[in-house]
């Protein structure tokens, strides 16, 4: 037996319409509930970022100005105040790494206050820094110069800087110092403090000692808290080190970055300043103004005496003389071509109107002998 297969039954167009409708009705909506979700995430990830952005830097604040003020205040020694560092194997939590400047702010609390104690322990060392000058009347002001760097060399020292001849103005050294303009010559040494009463009294030996003097000047509260601050830093360097290591996200690794970049810059400025004083603490700086002796006044004894006083008063005088011409002679050349040229204009003006008189002349002369043969003419017609 067959069976004839069956179909459906005809739709008309208005029920096709219908269906059509409602199956993008319904995408419509599934799109809608989507893009919803898809809104909402992004807010929610959006909102999550700036809390933690905002955790990090109110950490962050709180670590820099209120965290030194408490311990200030409290007088927290470096043993209460240390943060342990997270054991090995073990990962940090970004809400650990947040506190970054506030463990970098205790570590610096405690680092300067054990360094406090040290230096009050010692205070008895005193970080001086000695300064001498002194004013040498000297025969030849370069030999002097060359005796004095022999003489900072024979005692360990150098010579800082010099400068031969009349000076241009007053010149500021490291000591502060400022040789008089009148001087000749200055010559600055560098010599071991132990030594520089020593090379003070050495100066006898290169001239007339005209005038000298000793200055001091106590750093050691400078020194002190540079030192201080340098293992304050130090430990902040440290720790910061230990931090960015730790972490485990960008903003944790770029705000410890940041911060270990300040510290390292705040460090080696400390440093050199340190430096800077100890070396002056270490080496005294002398500063030797050298003055040549004036020559002596000519007091002509006889006949032969003036006869040579003369003879140099007329070679003075005609180099004089020889120097003025010297000094007019470009002044008199440009003189001579501008009077040439105010000669040759007037010349020029000169001839011209001789020209214009002459042909006017003639012209006079034309017009009265044609003025006289008119007037034969007439009188010759009966």
């Amino acid at each position: 037996m067959t069976t004839t297969p069956t179909g459906l039954p005809p739709l008309s167009d208005e029920a096709v319409d219908r269906i059509e409708e409602a199956v993008f009705a319904q995408i419509a909506e599934e799109r809608d509930s989507e893009r919803a979700h898809t809104a909402l995430t992004r807010r929610r990830a959006r909102r999550r970022g700036w809390l933690t952005a905002g955790g990090v830097a109110a950490a962050f604040v709180v670590g820099v100005l209120v965290t030194p003020a408490i311990l200030n205040a409290t007088g927290v020694s470096s043993s209460g105040s240390s943060v342990a560092a997270a054991p090995e194997g073990t990962t940090a939590t970004p809400h650990a790494l947040s506190g970054i400047a506030k463990d970098m702010s205790q570590s610096a609390g405690g680092a300067a206050s054990s360094a406090g104690g040290s230096s009050s322990s010692a205070s008895t060392a005193r970080d001086v820094i000695r300064t001498g000058s002194a004013t040498v009347q000297v025969d030849d002001v370069r030999k002097a110069a060359d005796a004095l760097a022999a003489l900072a060399k024979k005692y360990g020292g150098f010579v800082e800087s010099q400068q031969i001849g009349s000076a241009q103005g007053p010149v500021a050294t490291d000591g502060g110092m400022v040789p008089p303009p009148s001087g000749d010559g200055w010559v600055t040494l560098r010599v071991p403090v132990s030594d520089l009463d020593a090379v003070m009294d050495a100066l006898r030996a290169q001239g007339t000692v005209l005038a000298t003097s000793l200055g001091t000047n106590d750093v050691t509260t400078a020194t002190t808290d540079l030192r201080a601050q340098i293992d304050s830093l130090t430990a902040s360097v440290t720790r910061l080190t230990q931090l960015m290591s730790q972490a485990t996200s960008v903003a944790d690794l770029l705000t410890a970055e940041t911060a270990l970049t300040d510290r390292q810059s705040q460090l080696q400025s400390a440093q050199q300043q340190l430096k800077d004083l100890e070396s002056q603490v270490a080496m005294s700086s002398v500063q030797v103004t050298l003055v040549r002796e004036a020559p002596a006044a000519a007091d002509p004894a006889g006949f032969g005496d003036g006869l040579a006083a003369g003879w140099k008063g007329l070679i003075v005088s005609l180099n004089a003389v020889v120097i003025a011409l010297g000094f007019l002679l470009p002044w008199l050349a440009l003189a001579l071509v501008v009077v040439l040229i105010v000669w040759a204009i007037v010349r020029a003006r000169r001839s011209r109107r001789t020209r214009a008189a002459t042909a006017e002349r003639r012209q006079d002369a034309g017009s009265d002998s044609s003025s006289d043969s008119d007037s034969d003419s007439e009188t010759q017609k009966p």
